[in-house]
């Protein structure tokens, strides 16, 4: 069947009087994007982050948590007034519980941290998960108000994030999903107690736990071992889901590698992810596989080339321009860990397609088989696939090393 472009398949998802004030929602979920400043990728349909962040942060009334793996704030920046409203909120008495990754600290800003310590009535936590799970680390970004309301996503709480970074996210009012968000924030919340102690946190499931397929929606999540009940494992879920693709998949993410991550010449072979896409492709299924310019380090990129040669691969890279502002670090990237299958299902999630993401830290990812919200997110990958800064990897082209933290 031929593919409505994405104008007009927006046009028919939500009437085109409405998309200039309209928030893109189904039952239980609302799809949210950052669309970097000054790039064509904006949606007018979906909201930004910093506002349904700070309209959620206004309407809580007993408690606050977040799970975050780092924290970085700008003065001026549109974070200034989501940081605004949490503070606001802990001063009204909200309890707030703020759970922060140890590595993550040393990427953070140290005057956001301080500033985090003084809001009243909240409590920030260090979690040591690669002493948890070894060499692991509490990736996931999601937080969860009054036992109500959730957001889980690819942002962080970081500034860039809302304003320089593709992103994508979801407030989630499904209460099923919303209380098993709480519960992972809770298993964590205890590890850490008991960490604290010096005690090791008691390990939940010895064996595999598979999402029921069946559900419209459901919460996948990783460590395996330590989810709370209910919720299914994602390094097992990811290919299952793959495993029932029949004509397309569409992907975006920042990373896609069969490798773990670490130190260069340290990191070893992860072929989940990796065999179940092939697996896709080999049946006949059609793969767009949409990744950021970073994922151009090396020997990523000999993987990326291994994996667009094969029959029904298509492979883009993603450049963003540079801010008319200057080089602004770790930014102008797109970080949105997206899928689509058949444009029947949907994905956002917070892991990176490589190893040590879905086996050995804490990522969300949340699965809706509802059409609306895949059809419409296979709009907003076509957005940016069909954009000027996408183009096909070239396979016989041998790219420099990307701009990350300092200009090239």
């Amino acid at each position: 069947m031929r593919r409505l472009p994405s104008s007009l398949l927006l046009s028919a998802l939500l009437g085109t009087a409405s998309l200039a004030h309209a928030a893109f929602t189904i039952p239980g979920f609302e799809l949210v994007q950052t669309a970097p400043r000054e790039t064509t990728l904006v949606n007018a349909d979906l909201r930004d982050p910093a506002t349904v962040w700070c309209e959620l942060f206004d309407l809580a009334r007993k408690e606050i948590v977040l799970g975050q793996f780092y924290v970085v704030g700008q003065a001026g920046s549109a974070f200034e007034r989501v940081l605004t409203r949490l503070e606001a909120a802990g001063q009204r008495g909200v309890h707030i519980r703020f759970l922060l990754d140890q590595k993550g600290v040393r990427l953070s800003d140290a005057a956001t941290i301080e500033r985090l310590k003084a809001i009243p009535n909240l409590e920030l936590h260090i979690i040591d998960f690669n002493q948890l799970t070894g060499n692991g680390i509490l990736h996931a970004k999601y937080l969860v108000v009054d036992r109500a309301t959730a957001y889980v996503g690819s942002q962080n709480f970081d500034w860039r994030s809302f304003e320089h970074i593709h992103e994508t996210g979801l407030r989630i009012t499904e209460p099923r999903i919303v209380g098993q968000v709480q519960a992972v924030f809770d298993q964590d919340w205890r590890a850490q107690a008991l960490a604290a102690q010096g005690m090791p946190a008691p390990v939940l499931n010895s064996r595999t736990v598979a999402a029921d397929f069946n559900q419209d929606a459901f919460l996948l999540a990783s460590p395996n071992r330590y989810n709370p009940a209910g919720v299914g494992d994602s390094e097992t879920g990811l290919p299952a889901l793959l495993a029932t693709a029949q004509s397309e998949v569409r992907i975006q993410l920042l990373d896609y590698a069969p490798l773990s991550y670490g130190p260069k010449g340290t990191r070893p072979y992860y072929a989940v992810i990796d065999n179940a896409v092939r697996s896709a492709a080999n049946r006949g299924v059609k793969v767009k596989l949409l990744v950021s310019n970073w994922n151009l380090e090396e020997p990523e990129q000999v993987y990326l080339k291994s994996l667009a040669v094969l029959p029904n691969v298509e492979v883009r890279v993603v450049t963003l321009p540079v801010a008319s502002a200057g080089f602004i670090p770790f930014a102008r990237v797109i970080h949105s860990k997206i899928m689509v299958i058949d444009d029947k299902l949907a994905w956002v999630g917070t892991s990176n397609w490589a190893g040590g993401y879905m086996d050995l830290s804490r990522n969300l990812e949340v699965v809706m088989r509802n059409g609306q919200m895949a059809q419409r997110l296979a709009a907003l990958h076509e957005q940016t696939w069909s954009s000027s800064y996408a183009q096909p990897l070239d396979i016989n082209k041998v790219y420099p090393k990307p701009a990350k933290g300092s200009p090239q």
